[in-house]
């Protein structure tokens, strides 16, 4: 199985990029995780030639070939950040690797929260016309992240671990699940080309 991990921060020091990274190992012999910077992406403009960034394009193949996605967001005055706000309107300006695919939502943050809210908007975006993932139910929150790795950047918390290992097994049959349930791709792509927010 092949997942993209999106890394939903330009900070440097992000623990969600943390988290994705030792998701990344931890579950090496499950699945291949590619992490993903969008730190890079130029801002959204809606251009009139709607020419689409070569990075864009090369991070919406990438999706396009995956079985999976999961998205690492912080939480930012009770939202996902501008940066992955950015990224998401890119890839579904006329190009939809979103459409159906599975995706697992995580977040760290450094409160007792985990980026509640920030998990819930994303949730509600990823609901779009023109994206329409097909969000796993269950997200994975870390509290107080800047305590809950290691030096050599692992999880050490016996029962986090345990319940992210959990999460993401579901997550696994979730995908495979998901693969199945293509009948109303097409239509959905349908709608979502045709689809104009200022026709409405």
């Amino acid at each position: 199985m092949k997942l993209i991990g999106l890394i939903g921060t330009n900070s440097s020091r992000s623990t969600n990029r943390k988290l994705l990274q030792y998701m990344e190992k931890h579950f090496a012999d499950k699945v291949d995780i590619e992490l993903i910077e969008i730190k890079d992406i130029p801002t959204f403009n809606k251009p009139a030639n709607k020419v689409i960034p070569e990075i864009v394009k090369e991070i919406a193949a990438k999706i396009d070939a995956a079985d999976g996605v999961i998205i690492g967001t912080p939480e930012y005055d009770h939202s996902i950040p501008a940066i992955l706000m950015n990224a998401l309107a890119w890839l579904s300006y006329g190009i939809f690797p979103l459409l159906k695919k599975p995706v697992m939502i995580t977040g760290a943050s450094y409160g007792t929260l985990g980026s509640s809210r920030a998990q819930l908007q994303l949730r509600q975006i990823l609901n779009a016309p023109e994206l329409k993932s097909t969000v796993f139910p269950d997200e994975f929150l870390l509290s107080h992240s800047l305590q809950a790795f290691d030096n050599e950047g692992n999880l050490f918390d016996l029962e986090t671990i345990q319940k992210l290992d959990a999460i993401f097994d579901d997550f696994r049959i979730f995908v495979k699940i998901t693969s199945k349930l293509s009948n109303a791709q097409e239509l959905l792509k349908k709608d979502a080309e045709n689809f104009d927010w200022e026709s409405l």
